[in-house]
């Protein structure tokens, strides 16, 4: 039993380490400083560097879109999705480290080491989530999923408390200005990141793999069972109907976190206000990540993402209107609320559906298709903001919400339950 509460605590770790990058370089920081740091250049556009960004963000997750459902059939056929995810958190954490190389004005560099680092944060996720099933029960899916990102918030919280107080006043922490400040922040994310990790690879234990079929090395057999997983997510209605839903739906969710700082620069708000609004979202998220853990245990993890995704919608709605910090404030305060809540309870979700011994190939299938969806996201809303306005492209979201949630109903609740019993 302790040794199982253990490997429990220190897979919620990871979510402890790869949530300060989450929250400091890619909901916060990376995208303010990109549009007044490094885009700052003559000619320059608020639209321009909204696509850019977009961009930047697409190239990360259509790389781990091609390569995750391989990895993830390697990983359980080599009993290597510890591997794959120390891998991941190393290539993450040295490029979130490097950002400062990036001078001012170059846009390129900053942009290319940020979608590296990205694909780093995607990989670590994608393992992350697979290692669910090794280290908890199916009737305990919602409440561990929960704890993980609960402790992602206030973790992640807590670093990003410090980075906004050296950013706000850089003299009193040493800093000769914001950049310095910001920069520095840069680094510890990156040691953060591995330090946080590492117990997981101490204490969790993969479940055995069943081997393929056939001869062949490890990275043969990945390949021949990714086709045969492919096969059999093809023909289970449950199953195919939940990732339809998942693509829409999760991609509205990362947009809005990848895209929300730039968004508010672009209408006009202040920086360290939007800061200050995120900070607080920390701490209001922690709380309601284990709400939602609770929901899911005793509605149905299905009623809790509905919940959040109609929640999403009228964010969306709202931000059209939003003219004022206070109401970026009150807007980033209702999407703590939800967003914990939606992510864990998906993984808790997916979890339940399919077979403990191949969640790396399983989670890899997910992982594809919720990234190969932040494709589209960040994409649409920089499209739309060249050919509206910046304010106009959060509508498009409401696409996504509308479209997961409506296939999200098409899901028998039945279908789960049996496979949870």
């Amino acid at each position: 039993m302790q040794e199982q509460r253990r490997a429990i605590w220190s897979w919620a770790f990871i979510d402890w380490a790869n949530s300060a990058f989450a929250i400091v370089v890619m909901t916060a920081f990376f995208p303010a400083l990109f549009k007044d740091f490094w885009c700052n250049v003559p000619g320059m556009t608020p639209e321009r560097s909204t696509a850019y960004l977009g961009y930047a963000n697409t190239v990360s997750s259509a790389l781990i879109a091609v390569m995750a459902p391989i990895l993830g059939s390697i990983a359980d056929q080599g009993n290597g999705k510890k591997k794959f995810l120390i891998a991941f958190t190393l290539l993450g954490s040295a490029a979130t480290a490097a950002l400062p190389l990036a001078v001012q004005g170059r846009y390129v560099l900053a942009a290319c080491l940020y979608s590296v680092a990205a694909l780093g944060f995607s990989g670590n996720c994608m393992f992350s989530d697979a290692l669910l099933t090794d280290v908890a029960e199916p009737k305990n899916y919602d409440r561990i999923s929960a704890l993980g990102y609960a402790l992602g918030y206030i973790g992640s919280g807590g670093l990003f408390a410090v980075l906004v107080l050296a950013v706000a006043d850089p003299a009193k922490f040493g800093f000769a200005g914001k950049i310095q400040a910001v920069h520095t922040g840069f680094w510890v994310t990156g040691a953060w990141w591995l330090l946080f990790t590492l117990p997981a690879l101490l204490w969790v234990q993969e479940t055995p793999a069943r081997p393929a079929a056939g001869k062949g090395s490890v990275l043969t057999r990945g390949f021949r069972q990714s086709a045969a997983t492919f096969r059999e997510i093809r023909l289970d209605r449950r199953i195919l109907l939940f990732l339809a839903a998942y693509v829409l739906y999760i991609d509205g969710v990362n947009t809005v976190i990848k895209m929300a700082v730039d968004f508010g620069r672009s209408i006009g708000l202040d920086t360290a206000g939007m800061m200050k609004a995120l900070l607080v979202t920390q701490f209001v998220a922690f709380p309601a990540a284990i709400v939602f853990g609770r929901i899911g245990e005793k509605f149905g993890a299905k009623r809790g993402i509905m919940l959040g995704i109609v929640v999403y919608a009228g964010v969306c709605l709202f931000a059209t209107r939003m003219d004022t910090q206070r109401e970026f404030f009150i807007m980033a305060v209702v999407i703590g609320l939800v967003q914990g809540g939606v992510q864990s309870l998906s993984r808790s979700y997916f979890a339940r559906l399919i077979p403990a011994e191949k969640g790396g190939e399983y989670f890899g299938f997910y992982n594809m298709l919720g990234k190969f969806a932040a494709v589209i996201g960040p994409t649409l809303m920089g499209v739309t903001a060249l050919l509206t306005d910046s304010r106009t492209s959060i509508l498009a979201l409401l696409l996504l919400f509308g479209g997961g949630g409506w296939l999200l109903t098409k899901v028998r609740d039945d279908d789960v339950t049996r496979v949870n019993g």
